[in-house]
């Protein structure tokens, strides 16, 4: 301790110094690095964060669309892995987009034609999904807050360190109403947990469905695919969709492709998923909506994934009501890995993102559909968290 400064004090002395320039600082909860992560191509300069939780478990997280670039993870023989799909420079991403890795906003998901309507107003949002016949919003435009430089600030309190990060987005920002400010913090804790906490308020009525689009892999970034990893969702139903990936129902998983109610490699249903014209849309395979089971903000299990061979695992908990399940099968070898000398392939990462249903906006609320307007004098909060851990 630096005499006659509080730790307060130090911490905020410690923000200030990460903030121009590349250094390691220890505090009390872990460590925080913060060093240059490239230039964008309208000339943004962009940094990346690490954070080193006292349990071992090290997240890489750039201001640059509140990506998580890395995060490493012990295996059961204590070997740390990079267990996240994604790139090695700003740049990178804003190139090859797939939306590795970063934050959602304003609304995940699909929005039908880019339309909705609130108090009896409608709105038309940029529409950025237009290959035939899908005609969607899709993550809150093209433009959305993956593109956005998030203005970021690192905190320690006792023994968690994390990053909390803000932006603006205007009224009419990608045709959306209102004036939506966002606050998401990241905490890592020393049992290996990250913990995302989202709260956002509007001055208009407004729609709002945040999410984390991290692609992961349990085996490692780049060890190829994890189809014979294996995942259980804490869900009875699935959301059914036409073929642009729009809603038109929620019917139960027992019986189908959709069944992960117990712990299931990821291509154990690949024979039915073959079978099924409707999903034709998908490259019969999964780009689809679970509802999870127990309430809308009720902090619940969503996931347990494990891979087998390095015996790492990941439970998901959320207060959210679904969960987006994308296997990454438009990936391709055309997609640098962050190893080098590697690429990455189709099927490379599993994105599980805390979501309200897709379409939400052009759905009555209900139980099975819960609203995502804010309104003016509201606070949307949400919390998702991911528990790294070992198979015994």
């Amino acid at each position: 301790m630096i005499a006659g400064v509080s730790r307060k004090g130090l911490v905020s002395v410690v923000i200030a110094a990460l903030a121009v320039t590349c250094a390691t600082v220890a505090l009390a909860g872990g460590e925080v690095v913060s060093s240059p992560f490239g230039k964008l191509s309208d000339g943004r300069e962009t940094r990346v964060w690490r954070l080193r939780g006292e349990g071992g478990l090290t997240l890489d997280v750039t201001d640059y669309g509140g990506r998580l670039v890395r995060a490493y993870a012990p295996d059961r023989y204590g070997n740390m892995a990079d267990v996240t799909t994604g790139f090695n420079t700003a740049a990178e991403y804003e190139k090859y987009k797939m939306s590795m890795g970063t934050l959602i906003g304003r609304f995940g998901n699909r929005i039908n034609d880019g339309k909705f309507s609130i108090d009896g107003k409608e709105y038309q949002l940029e529409v950025n999904e237009c290959r035939p016949p899908r005609h969607s919003n899709i993550h809150g435009g093209p433009m959305g807050w993956d593109t956005k430089i998030w203005k970021v600030s690192p905190f320690a309190d006792g023994s968690v360190v994390g990053l909390s990060l803000h932006c603006v987005s205007e009224d009419g920002d990608m045709g959306f109403p209102g004036k939506v400010e966002c606050t998401v913090k990241y905490s890592v804790f020393p049992d290996n947990r990250w913990r995302i906490d989202y709260e956002a308020t509007t001055d208009k009525p407004t729609v709002l469905n945040l999410t984390h689009h991290t692609y992961w892999n349990l085996a490692g970034e780049a060890s190829g695919d994890m189809l014979g990893q294996e995942i259980q969702i804490f869900a009875d139903r699935f959301t059914k969709t036409d073929d642009k990936l729009i809603p038109v129902s929620h019917e139960p998983v027992k019986g189908t492709g959709f069944d992960f109610t117990e712990l299931r490699r990821l291509d154990a249903h690949a024979e039915w998923m073959k079978a099924q014209d409707w999903l034709r849309c998908t490259g019969n395979w999964y780009d689809h909506n679970f509802v999870l089971r127990g309430r809308c903000g009720e902090f619940k299990k969503a996931v347990f994934m494990k891979d087998p061979v390095s015996g790492r695992t990941l439970e998901i908990w959320t207060t959210e009501p679904c969960l987006q399940m994308y296997c990454a099968q438009d990936a391709s070898a055309a997609l640098p890995a962050k190893t080098p000398g590697r690429r990455l392939c189709k099927c490379c990462g599993l994105a599980l993102e805390t979501q309200h249903a897709p379409d939400s906006p052009n759905h009555a609320p209900s139980d099975d559909w819960p609203t995502t307007v804010l309104r003016p004098g509201e606070t949307f909060r949400s919390t998702t968290e991911y528990r790294f851990g070992v198979a015994k």
